[in-house]
């Protein structure tokens, strides 16, 4: 399949971890990169696309699920797509909607053909199948879609996970080739839009591996690790990782997804992800716990109601480099106010953003791995003592 319009290049590697330049028709991006959630076209916390603009964010993930069941997504194309409707012109990502299959698993039928399941909106009954998350996808217009898939728990018996990853494998057949007929349409919004297969097998090396080998004899434009931070231990995640990798194409964006701590992302980059995508930075700060560079700060705590320094004095993001205090934004977060759930958010953010930027710099200069052992203690320390 290898898209023209996808030109992924690894620029560096040391040891596993990649260093990469990605070209897409929405421009381009360096990797590893964090991906800023936008579920339904908007970061919870009030930040804009253009606010995306000033905390340096390079992509922005929309949920197809979300938008297809409001407001629609041929309601979105009609607008022009998710680009001008939210007027980011930067990449895309959407998901599938396969991982709403699996966290309204109390709602749902899963068959060959697709899956039935009810809006946690209204109950109103939905089938989404490969060839309509592909068209839901298509009328969004992202940069890159992800393919149909079950996510199964990490800890589900091997009988199942063998059967719904065998059924994934089927549907990424159908899901390449929807696309294809899609994008050659008169009307599509984004001819060039790219297809990310998923790798499933829950906490299986053995079926991770087999599945690794026979998408990635697709040739897709990217794949992603799917189905883990979904119950298992971070151990058994990274060790998963450690096996599977390996079998996805180096000259293909690799993709982590739902992951994770700025922890969870180092040791990621470690073994040769290049892709992340999580709501912890935006869901953290909209409860008051911050990310600094000197471990986590948590504002609604009674020792910050008079303290006058920014969030962190090393923070280069739009709320530390104005100064507003911590003081100020406790205030505000006590309040109510939606002013600090904004604040907290965009320097969460910002946090995830610069982190990459940092990660990006030390593979340039091939010291990531003393970059990682410093920052991994540096995270453990104690803001306060600052």
């Amino acid at each position: 399949m290898g898209n023209n319009d996808c030109r992924y290049q690894v620029l560096k590697m040391e040891g596993r971890a990649k260093r990469a330049h990605f070209e897409t028709v929405h421009g381009s991006v360096e990797t590893p990169v964090f991906m800023n959630v936008a579920t339904a076209g908007a970061i919870k916390g009030g930040l804009s696309s253009l606010d995306l603009e000033h905390i340096e964010t390079q992509i922005m993930l929309c949920n197809t699920y979300h938008l297809h069941v409001r407001p629609g997504d041929e309601l979105v194309a009609k607008l022009g797509g998710l680009h001008k409707m939210t007027l980011w012109n930067r990449p895309i990502l959407t998901d599938s909607g396969g991982f709403q299959v699996f966290s309204l698993a109390q709602l749902r039928n899963i068959k060959e053909e697709g899956v039935t399941f009810h809006s946690h909106i209204d109950g109103a009954r939905i089938f989404m199948g490969p060839e309509e998350s592909m068209q839901i996808q298509a009328n969004l217009g992202s940069t890159i879609a992800m393919a149909f898939d079950e996510c199964p728990p990490a800890l589900a018996e091997r009988d199942y996970v063998e059967k719904s990853v065998a059924r994934t494998e089927r549907w990424l057949v159908r899901c390449r080739a929807k696309m294809e007929e899609l994008k050659e349409r008169e009307n599509a919004i984004n001819p060039h839009q790219l297809l990310f297969g998923i790798n499933q097998g829950a906490i299986f090396p053995d079926i991770r591996i087999e599945n690794a080998k026979r998408i990635s004899e697709l040739d897709l434009d990217g794949y992603a690790v799917g189905g883990l931070a979904v119950g298992e231990t971070h151990e058994q995640m990274y060790d998963i990782l450690d096996q599977v990798v390996p079998y996805l194409p180096t000259d293909k964006p690799t993709y982590l997804m739902g992951v994770g701590t700025p922890e969870n992302i180092l040791e990621g980059v470690e073994r040769g992800i290049d892709f992340f995508d999580c709501v912890y930075p935006s869901r953290n700060g909209r409860h008051g716990n911050l990310y600094t560079n000197h471990g986590t700060l948590r504002i609604n705590n009674e020792k910050y109601k008079d303290d006058t320094r920014p969030i962190d004095p090393d923070c280069g993001c739009p709320v530390c480099r104005r100064g507003y205090s911590r003081a100020y934004i406790r205030h505000l977060m006590k309040a109510d106010e939606a002013l600090g759930l904004r604040f907290c958010v965009m320097h969460n953010l910002y946090f995830y953003n610069h982190l990459m930027q940092e990660i990006r710099d030390a593979l340039d200069a091939g010291t990531f791995a003393e970059y990682k052992k410093n920052k991994l203690e540096a995270l453990k320390g104690d803001p306060y003592e600052i």
